[in-house]
């Protein structure tokens, strides 16, 4: 991935995001700032649901969404609820080396064996589940998925900050995904 910018020092973030709930997100997670207390979310964090990962940031610092993928087309009523409740105005948008849902169609014999054999499903049942659902949360590249979503995302909510994040699960850091 040679479109992910190292973050090992605050000169490394970009100015845009320097000094903002992004730039601390960084801090906090990559440069290891100590924490400050909050008593009011700074940000909305959307990442995947992966159990590999795991942000290092202060309590009430974020509101975070977990869907597969970093996939918040479909929360955006939840997105929505943090910026206007919640009053943020910052999301930290983060997709993560390895996703299993890249290639989605690869998991699609153990995807219908672990629901018949876990859930009770028919094999019939969790074949059309699959075959319904598969399209709609397969997001290809890590990397061109976080992109389009963090362009749709700004485009929906303009006044808002939208960082492309990318969680290496190599090294448990993160890296700002460079934009053409």
């Amino acid at each position: 991935m040679s479109n992910l910018l190292t973050i090992s020092s605050k000169e490394d973030i970009p100015l845009e995001y320097r000094d903002t709930p992004i730039g601390l997100l960084l801090e906090y997670h990559n440069l290891e700032r100590p924490f400050e207390t909050y008593t009011n979310a700074q940000l909305l964090v959307g990442m995947c649901m992966d159990n590999r990962k795991h942000l290092h940031m202060p309590d009430n610092f974020a509101f975070i969404i977990r869907t597969g993928g970093a996939n918040l087309r479909h929360s955006e009523f939840k997105v929505s609820f943090a910026l206007s409740v919640g009053g943020v105005h910052s999301i930290a948008l983060i997709g993560h080396t390895q996703c299993r849902m890249v290639n989605l169609i690869s998991y699609k014999k153990q995807f219908i064996e672990g629901l018949v054999k876990n859930a009770g499903w028919s094999e019939e049942e969790a074949e059309e589940h699959f075959e319904h659902f598969a399209p709609m949360y397969e997001i290809g590249n890590e990397s061109d998925f976080i992109l389009s979503e963090v362009k749709r995302l700004r485009l929906r909510y303009p006044k808002v900050l939208v960082a492309p994040l990318m969680y290496r699960v190599e090294d448990n850091h993160l890296y700002l995904i460079k934009e053409n």
